[in-house]
C-alpha cells in the first residue's frame, strides 16, 4: 500500500492504523521553507475519533508484542528498515523540501534514525533484568515489564533522528507507539513509518497527523501509558498537563539555551573556531542541543569575534535542495520574525549586530524565511537573545571576568540540557565541566554531531524530565513488577 497522490501528482499521506494507510476527509498542506507559496504535500487530518482508533490498535496489539522476547522484537524492528534502503534519497529530498534545511543534513537524518535503532537493538542482551532478594524474610524478584502504549510526539528540526531515541527503545522494551510527526514537516515521518508499520505486527507501529486538538486523545487517553515529547519548555509543561489527566509517565526533551564556555588558554584558530560555529548553526540554528550564547575571558574576546567572523563570512544562505547553500532556511516565517525581533531588541539596546555570509537573490525573491548568521556582541544579560533559546542563526558573545561566578550564575538558569567547555588542557575543562549542571557537557565539541547514542541524554531543570537512549533509555519504557513469597 502506497501514499495517495493528487491529480497534480503532490504527495498525500494518510494515517496509519494498525498496519494499513488510512485517508481522512480533511488534508493538511506543507509548505515549502524556502518557497512558502509551494505545497510540498498533503498530510491527514486526524479527528479525536481517529487518534482513539490508533490507540486501541496499539492496545490491540500490545499483549502479543509484550509476549516476544527483546531480541526477538529488535530483529523485526531492524528488519523492518530492509524495505527503506531503496528510498532514502528521496525521503531525505522531500524532507529537505517540507524542512528546509540542507539536503546534505537530512541524509544524514534519515540515516541516524536507522544508526540510533541499531545502537538500541545491541542492549538487548541481558534484557530485561532481573533482580533478586533472596529471604529471609521474604523471596523477592523485581521484573521490568513493558509499560503499554506510549505516544511519541516529535519536533521538526531533526524529525527521524529524534525519533531514534524513543521509537527503537519504547518497541525494543515491548510496548506499542503512536507516533505524532511534527505538523510542519510531517511527509517523510510518514511515508518512513508507513513502510515499517507495514513489516511490523499489525498495531505495533501507528501513526496520527493532525491539529493540536484533534490529537489530545494521544495524551488524554487512560490506555496511553506514556507519553514523550520533544520540543519547546512551554509545549512540555502543556504536554506534562494534559497527560497528568491519566497520570501518564512522561519522558519530556525540552529547551536548551546552551552555553560554550571558553577558558582563557583556548586555541582560537580557524579549525576551533569553524567547529564552535558549526555547534551554534547546524540546521540554521534550529537544534535544541547547539550552542546558544558563547562565553569567552575578557582578554580574547576581539580575537574571537574576528575567528568567528571569518569562520561565518563563508556561509551561503538559499534553498536547501541547492548543492552550494550551506543553510537554509528557518522552518516557519513566525520563527524567522521571532529570532529576527531578538536581534533587533539586542541592536536597540546598544548591541553590535554582525551579520556574515550570503543570502542567494533568487531565493530571497521567492519569499523563503531566510536570516543571515548574525552575531550578537556584548548584549546585556537581561535582553531575550541571551536569556531565551533564540532556536535561529543569532549567537550572543559575552565577555567574562570571573570563571568561578560564571559557572554558579549558569547553574541556577531555568536551563539545563547541554553546556560545552573548551580548551587545549583536557584536565583544567574537565573539572570546568564537571562542575556544570546540564545533562550532557562536551569538551571542545558541541551539538548532534558529537552526540555519543549509547549515553542517556535528557536536561536538568526546565530542559526536561527523564532521559532517551543507552540502558536507561531502555529501562525508561518499563515498570518495575515486584514478586514476593515467603522464603523456602
Amino acid at each position: 500500500m502506497t501514499a495517495e497522490s493528487t491529480s497534480a501528482g503532490e504527495l498525500v499521506t494518510g494515517l496509519v492504523v494498525n498496519g494499513e494507510s488510512v485517508t481522512t476527509e480533511d488534508r493538511i498542506p506543507i509548505h515549502d521553507p524556502s518557497r512558502p507559496d509551494t505545497v510540498v504535500g498533503w498530510t491527514a487530518a486526524a479527528t479525536p475519533d481517529d487518534c482513539e482508533r490508533a490507540v486501541a490498535a496499539a492496545q490491540g496489539a500490545f499483549p502479543g508484542w509484550a509476549a516476544r522476547s527483546a531480541a526477538e522484537r529488535a530483529e523485526l524492528l531492524l528488519a523492518a528498515f530492509d524495505p527503506l534502503a531503496a528510498s532514502a534519497a528521496a525521503r531525505a529530498e522531500l524532507l529537505t523540501r517540507e524542512n528546509g534545511k540542507t539536503l546534505h543534513e537530512s541524509q544524514i537524518d534519515v540515516a541516524v534514525f536507522e544508526g540510533r535503532s541499531r545502537v538500541a537493538a545491541t542492549l538487548v542482551e541481558g534484557f530485561p533484568p532481573v533482580t533478586t532478594l533472596a529471604g529471609p524474610p521474604f523471596a523477592t524478584r523485581i521484573h521490568r515489564v513493558p509499560a503499554g502504549v506510549v505516544t511519541i510526539i516529535v519536533p521538526f528540526n531533526w524529525p527521524l533522528a529524534i525519533l531514534g531515541a524513543s521509537l527503537p527503545y519504547a518497541l525494543i522494551a515491548g510496548n506499542t507507539v503512536v507516533v505524532k510527526p511534527p505538523p510542519t514537516a510531517p511527509l517523510a515521518m510518514v511515508e518512513t513509518l508507513r513502510v515499517m508499520a507495514e513489516a511490523l505486527p499489525p498495531g505495533v507501529l501507528n501513526v496520527v497527523t493532525g491539529a493540536n486538538d484533534a490529537v489530545r486523545p494521544l495524551l488524554t487517553d487512560p490506555r496511553v501509558a506514556h507519553v514523550v515529547f520533544t520540543g519547546s519548555t512551554a509545549g512540555g509543561r502543556a504536554v506534562m498537563g494534559l497527560a497528568a489527566q491519566s497520570l501518564a509517565k512522561v519522558t519530556l526533551e525540552l529547551g536548551g539555551n546552551d552555553p560554550a564556555v571558553l577558558l582563557d588558554d583556548v586555541r582560537l584558530d580557524e579549525q576551533m573556531a569553524g567547529a564552535l560555529a558549526a555547534a551554534a548553526f547546524m540546521t540554521t540554528g534550529q537544534v535544541c542541543m547547539a550552542v546558544k550564547r558563547v562565553y569567552v575571558p575578557r582578554s580574547r574576546y576581539a580575537e574571537l569575534v574576528e575567528a568567528l567572523g571569518a569562520a561565518l563570512d563563508g556561509q551561503r544562505v538559499g534553498g536547501g535542495l541547492d548543492s552550494s547553500t550551506t543553510m537554509g532556511p528557518l522552518n516557519t516565517a513566525r520563527q524567522r520574525d521571532l529570532v529576527r525581533e531578538m536581534v533587533e531588541q539586542a541592536r536597540a539596546k546598544g548591541a553590535e549586530i554582525r551579520e556574515h555570509g550570503s543570502v542567494d537573490e533568487d531565493a530571497v525573491a521567492a519569499g523563503g524565511h531566510y536570516l543571515r548568521p548574525a552575531l550578537v556582541l556584548d548584549p546585556a544579560e537581561d535582553l531575550r537573545v541571551v536569556t531565551e533559546e533564540q532556536f535561529g542563526p543569532a549567537l550572543p558573545i559575552l565577555p567574562y571576568d570571573d570563571l568561578d561566578g560564571l559557572v554558579d550564575r549558569l547553574n541556577g538558569e531555568w536551563s539545563g540540557l547541554c553546556s560545552s567547555v573548551w580548551s587545549p588542557d583536557l584536565d583544567r575543562a574537565s573539572a570546568v565541566a564537571a562542575r556544570l549542571r546540564t545533562g550532557t557537557t562536551w569538551i571542545n565539541q558541541a551539538n548532534a554531531s558529537a552526540c555519543d547514542d549509547r549515553a542517556p541524554f535528557g536536561g536538568f531543570r526546565q530542559s526536561g524530565v527523564g532521559r532517551e537512549m543507552g540502558p536507561d533509555g531502555l529501562l525508561a519504557y518499563t515498570e518495575p513488577h515486584v514478586v514476593t513469597a515467603p522464603p523456602a
